[in-house]
């Protein structure tokens, strides 16, 4: 079930009791305090003082260092606030998620006006998908060519020299993921 609140202060608590197989009326007893509290600890009802949180987690086998190197805090949803694009005249690359060089895969969206082509990219690590969100590409991956319009999809090892080119009469956009990052 997810409420909305996994990540906090007191879902964490919640979860870490659980795992060491205790009720909140026992967490409560051993740590001096009322089962209520624990309770709307865990519902982020209330804040806990540091020395409170320090007891609660010696109990449980944990340490306010351990307990909060674990937070994820990474968003998870952007925005177009949110996004960095760069244009290069014929070409225009727009990163959709921040920082996505350091994720397992890198999804942009790249725009090619008409006849402009990227590149052609050296063989390297790694896998590539695409989805034509507007107009018609040519796609080459090694001596092989293919043509995608609207609404297709290409996908290929990054192990040969690859392109797109725009063969269309419009700008074109590709939803493009690299995997591993390579933008």
């Amino acid at each position: 079930m997810n409420d909305g609140k996994e990540g906090t202060i007191g879902a964490k608590l919640r979860d870490l009791r659980l795992k060491n197989g205790l009720t909140q009326e026992e967490l409560a007893d051993r740590a001096e305090l009322t089962k209520g509290y624990i309770s709307q600890l865990e519902n982020d009802l209330t804040s806990p003082s540091i020395a409170t949180l320090i007891d609660i987690l010696t109990l449980l086998g944990s340490s306010l260092g351990k307990f909060f190197s674990d937070f994820d805090d990474t968003p998870v949803a952007f925005t177009p606030d949110d996004y960095f694009e760069k244009d290069y005249g014929d070409e225009k690359i727009v990163w959709i998620v921040p920082t996505a060089q350091k994720n397992e895969m890198e999804p942009v969206i790249l725009e090619l006006k008409v006849g402009a082509s990227t590149d052609a990219d050296i063989p390297h690590e790694g896998e590539e998908f695409g989805y034509v969100l507007d107009g018609e590409i040519e796609v080459t991956v090694g001596e092989r060519t293919a043509r995608a319009k609207q609404g297709d999809t290409f996908y290929f090892s990054s192990d040969r020299r690859h392109l797109i080119k725009n063969v269309g009469n419009k700008t074109c956009k590709v939803l493009w993921v690299s995997c591993p990052p390579s933008f």
